[in-house]
């Protein structure tokens, strides 16, 4: 490792768990000199790359104009995700008496790569970084907490979980959670298998929602008009509620979620929903509001309703559409009149009041006709 292409700072080392965790102090302009940013796309194989979401160019610039004070306190410290390839050597010397010995000191060699191949990427403080490299104030010490990290999984791992109380787009972690497998905080945990099967829904080729939702790593997808947190919404809502078409396949006692089961419930159910509305699906939200996150969520009421009735029946694909069938004829997605609601098809809003009443509304159509046939 030539000193020329080496960047050597004093650095403390110590262990968590199985990783090895550094913290040291350098220039501010050097974090982009050492670190990648891994920004999330997909590749040509529809695989899920990086983490981190696009620059946000207007915070970059009121950082830049903080740093370019003339006395700057910023302790907040810049986490990354190192390669082995990183050198530490450890001082010599007698260590003072009764220290609380926790790490040690020494100096850590970093190479120093061109972009796409450096030995670090930025896992918390991205925005940061980006104004640290164009601030007048180059030489500002800046502190760091660097694990080390090959796989992208890990790097992962941590960008979820040092950022998710954070303003971070709720979407991104919705992409992100299905890619990683710690045991999550039970807020993200409950998320998971709903981010799991709301990604199977726009990847599968036999999905009638493929490649119609939403994702921040495709975002310049253009047949895309569904957001994605109306679809997890209605997921988790049916998991969780005992009533629900896919709340018989949750995790029980050490039995884990058959989540197979559950996403052959949601192809099984929205297959004919596309069927039965032919007209409505596909469209913006704007020209349809079954595409809209009110008509989604109050389908997913459907669902649950429908699903539960139709699956102790022999005849369970028949009963789905026909019980759609039944109801097609009331349904005001991209025109008319809710009779019974009193509102035009694009009154419907994305909120509570309205998702409710369009889920009572189809529920009272269904249960009508159900009850003329029973």
């Amino acid at each position: 490792m030539s000193v020329e292409n080496t960047l050597i700072i004093r650095a403390l080392r110590t262990m968590q768990a199985d990783s090895t965790i550094y913290a040291f102090f350098i220039p501010g302009e050097a974090i982009t000199r050492i670190a990648d940013i891994s920004r999330i796309h997909r590749d040509q194989k529809n695989q899920l790359e990086g983490f981190q979401r696009k620059e946000i160019k207007a915070h970059v610039k009121n950082i830049v104009e903080y740093l370019n004070q003339s006395k700057t306190l910023f302790p907040n410290a810049i986490i990354l995700a190192l390669s082995s390839e990183i050198e530490f050597k450890q001082a010599r010397g007698k260590e003072p008496e009764g220290i609380t010995d926790v790490a040690q000191i020494g100096t850590l060699h970093i190479p120093l790569h061109e972009e796409g191949r450096r030995i670090a990427w930025i896992v918390d403080g991205q925005q940061r970084s980006l104004a640290l490299a164009q601030t007048e104030n180059t030489q500002l010490p800046v502190p760091v907490i660097g694990f080390v990290a090959e796989d992208l999984q890990t790097q992962r791992e941590q960008f979820i979980l040092v950022n998710k109380a954070k303003p971070l787009p709720g979407r991104l972690i919705n992409e992100l959670l299905p890619e990683v497998e710690i045991r999550l905080p039970r807020d993200l945990a409950v998320r998971k298998i709903p981010s799991v099967l709301c990604n199977q829904l726009t990847q599968d080729p036999q999905s009638p929602f493929y490649q119609l939702i939403k994702q921040i790593s495709q975002e310049d997808n253009p047949k895309a008009v569904i957001q994605d947190n109306p679809l997890i919404t209605m997921i988790k809502k049916s998991i969780s509620n005992p009533l629900g078409a896919l709340s018989q396949y949750k995790s029980l006692g050490s039995n884990p979620s058959d989540v197979d089961s559950m996403y052959q419930t949601l192809l099984l159910f929205w297959q004919k929903v596309k069927i039965i509305f032919p007209d409505a699906w596909g469209l913006p939200p704007t020209k349809s509001r079954l595409m809209h996150s009110a008509g989604i969520q109050a389908m997913g009421f459907l669902m649950d309703r429908i699903m539960m009735r139709a699956q102790v029946q022999s005849n369970t694909e028949q009963v789905i559409e026909q019980s759609l069938r039944n109801i097609a004829p009331y349904c005001c997605w991209t025109s008319g009149i809710w009779k019974d609601l009193g509102m035009e098809w694009n009154q419907i809003e994305s909120t509570s009041k309205y998702i409710k009443a369009l889920s009572e509304q189809l529920i009272h159509l269904d249960t009508e006709f159900n009850r003329k046939q029973g």
